[in-house]
């Protein structure tokens, strides 16, 4: 106790694996986490997108192409890993945004293949490998606390995330589990959007929100990189949404 009383808490050294990591606020978090001296190894589905991200971290971090939608590419990634410090799953394909009347059910079944069950898999097959005094750190949304017309799945998923988490923080512990809840943060993810529904969408957010702008993959990063180093938080959805719940 007296070490853990006179060592700061600390990234320097550790391992951080990032699912979603080679594009928006995964690689955000990735370079947030560099920064603090981890050891970064990120993963994606695209390989074109790890090579691409690896330009912009430091020398020595790692990627990997797999297929989170795959559990058996899942498993055998984490068994090849071996020990880990930290899991950040950020993982998701571009939503889109439809009215019930006009959702595809079968193309609505598939959002949850990555951004839930994908993270559902990672997290069993990289609980085992993580380190004392690690942590697994999911993502949700606002989502869940205030939708809108046509969010029907968006909000599904991310009020899905936030139950997983905190029975995730029962059963696994002491190792914690948490997540961190954006608001609509300026990423690629919206990019499936024409232009100008995009546009219009982050205008509103700056008219409406209590701080008056979109929110940056950064400001999100930042959550994750506290997750990581606090001790003594599980179980917990951590927003980050400039004001949105409240407005």
């Amino acid at each position: 106790m007296e070490n853990q009383t006179k060592a700061p808490y600390s990234l320097n050294g550790k391992k951080v694996v990032l699912l979603g990591g080679s594009s928006g606020i995964g690689l955000a978090t990735a370079k947030a986490s560099a920064a603090e001296g981890a050891q970064v190894i990120i993963v994606s589905g695209n390989q074109q997108r790890i090579d691409k991200a690896l330009t912009e971290l430091p020398q020595g971090s790692r990627g990997y192409a797999v297929n989170l939608t795959s559990e058996q590419s899942i498993k055998d990634f984490f068994e090849m890993l071996g020990n880990i410090d930290h899991l950040v799953y950020t993982a998701g394909e571009n939503l889109t945004l439809n009215l019930i009347a006009q959702t595809d059910i079968e193309r609505a079944r598939g959002f949850f293949n990555v951004r839930y069950w994908g993270a559902f898999t990672a997290v069993k097959y990289a609980s085992p490998h993580i380190q004392p005094g690690g942590s697994i750190n999911l993502i949700s949304g606002t989502a869940n606390a205030r939708p809108g017309a046509g969010w029907s799945i968006a909000s599904s998923i991310c009020g899905a995330m936030e139950g997983l988490v905190r029975a995730l923080a029962v059963e696994l512990a002491p190792i914690r589990v948490n997540s961190v809840v954006p608001g609509v943060i300026q990423t690629g993810l919206w990019d499936s959007m024409p232009q100008s529904d995009r546009e219009g969408l982050f205008k509103a957010m700056e008219d409406t929100l209590l701080l008056k702008r979109v929110g940056q993959a950064e400001d999100v990063a930042l959550a994750y990189v506290y997750l990581m180093k606090q001790q003594f938080g599980t179980g917990q959805n951590i927003t980050v949404d400039g004001g949105t719940v409240l407005v």
